[in-house]
């Protein structure tokens, strides 16, 4: 009986564990909008889906590395992250003194941040799924056309060293997710598949899906210089680079 009992509390133990390292997700009402690098006559269709509510924090990346041990610094590929993957951390298993815990992941590959969703049987958004959920503030779906709003993503962009603060350290927006603006750049699944030459995203090959870098072409609003910086960082790097200041949240379908 007192070994059974043991067992029970070790399971559960293992369940709490299991969920504090699933990020909690909201869902994500799907409509057309038009994006940034559309005309006005192009409408994107996005099906609904859920978002994680909080970027990846250090804390949740650690576990993710003590369980998957290709992830270490010392163990990952180079074809899978460049020489600043994780450079932070004190070793492949602790995290630098000033490294706060629920601050979010930084230093992290696409690579890396496409198999840590794939680990939680999620999916890095795409891009016209994080500018979606992104171009909402407090209280409306699309605050895109107010000034107030722009202004204040810029304002961020202007502050150092927000990738240390701990993450719903910004605002709830409409949808009710935090850190979309305010803390870290963050991953997509397509990251700079819109920079592109031609009249469609589609017209290029897998390999052009993730690293081709040219401009943003066909804007649709030319005045919305925070998202063209969006657009610019993506257009800037390759799957294998990282960033201190670039993150990553999961993204799921709902079936």
């Amino acid at each position: 009986m007192r070994t059974i009992s043991i067992l029970v509390i070790f399971l559960l133990f293992l369940m709490t564990i299991n969920a504090n390292c699933q990020s909690e997700m909201v869902s994500i009402k799907g409509s057309s909008y038009t994006p940034l690098y559309g005309r006005d006559s192009m409408q994107v269709v996005i099906k609904d889906f859920k978002i994680d509510i909080y970027p990846v924090t250090n804390q949740e990346y650690l576990k993710f590395v003590i369980k998957n041990p290709k992830w270490r610094r010392s163990n990952v590929i180079q074809l899978f992250a460049d020489d600043s993957y994780l450079i932070k951390w004190a070793s492949d298993t602790t995290l630098a003194i000033n490294q706060a815990t629920r601050a979010p992941i930084t230093n992290i590959s696409w690579f890396a941040a496409n198999d840590f969703c794939a680990c939680q049987g999620k999916r890095l958004p795409t891009i016209d799924e994080w500018e979606y959920a992104a171009m909402a503030n407090k209280n409306q779906p699309d605050a895109r056309s107010l000034k107030t709003y722009n202004a204040y993503i810029l304002s961020w962009y202007e502050k150092p060293k927000t990738f240390n603060n701990e993450i719903g350290s910004t605002f709830k927006n409409y949808w009710g997710v935090y850190d979309l603006h305010g803390l870290v750049w963050e991953w997509t699944s397509d990251f700079n598949s819109v920079l592109i030459s031609g009249e469609s995203r589609k017209d290029v090959d897998n390999d052009s899906d993730l690293f081709c870098g040219s401009a943003a072409l066909g804007a649709n609003d030319l005045m919305n210089y925070a998202a063209f910086m969006r657009y610019a960082i993506r257009g800037s790097v390759k799957a294998k680079y990282t960033m201190q200041n670039l993150g990553f949240r999961c993204a799921k379908d709902i079936k």
